[in-house]
């Protein structure tokens, strides 16, 4: 692992802290796992909705809108009435999935040690364990 040393290299526009961004909201990092793992990349709002229980429709739309835009998806209208819309991973999401991916079976092999931790306040888990 390089060490870091310079200041500049944690200036505010740096790939770590951009990497994390794409994690600010929390539904991203499940809903390129979903696309990946469920639905082989690509899938229909719709469908997407219904793979990720308590997501709200609003928070979906919002959330690919803002995945979209980052690049991480590509949005497609099929011609058909009324138009279907596809939503697909980029070659930068599916790159962006891989470490998604590690970071989900290291959740899984530590289960355990995660349902030992405190909830945080803002947390939907119950406390009991």
């Amino acid at each position: 692992m390089q060490a870091i040393g310079h200041e500049d290299d944690w200036r505010e526009d740096c790939a770590p802290r951009r990497v994390l961004e794409l994690f600010a909201t929390k539904w991203t990092s499940m809903v390129l796992h979903t696309l990946q793992a469920r639905h082989a990349g690509r899938a229909r709002s719709g469908v997407l909705l219904r793979s990720l229980p308590g997501a709200s429709k609003k928070m979906l739309t919002q959330t690919l809108r803002e995945m979209e835009a980052s690049g991480l998806i590509s949005r497609h209208v099929q011609a058909s009435v009324p138009p279907a819309v596809e939503y697909r991973l980029t070659d930068l999401g599916a790159r962006f999935v891989e470490p998604v991916e590690l970071l989900y079976a290291w959740g899984r092999d530590n289960a355990d040690a995660l349902d030992r931790l405190a909830p945080r306040p803002t947390s939907r888990r119950s406390g009991s364990s």
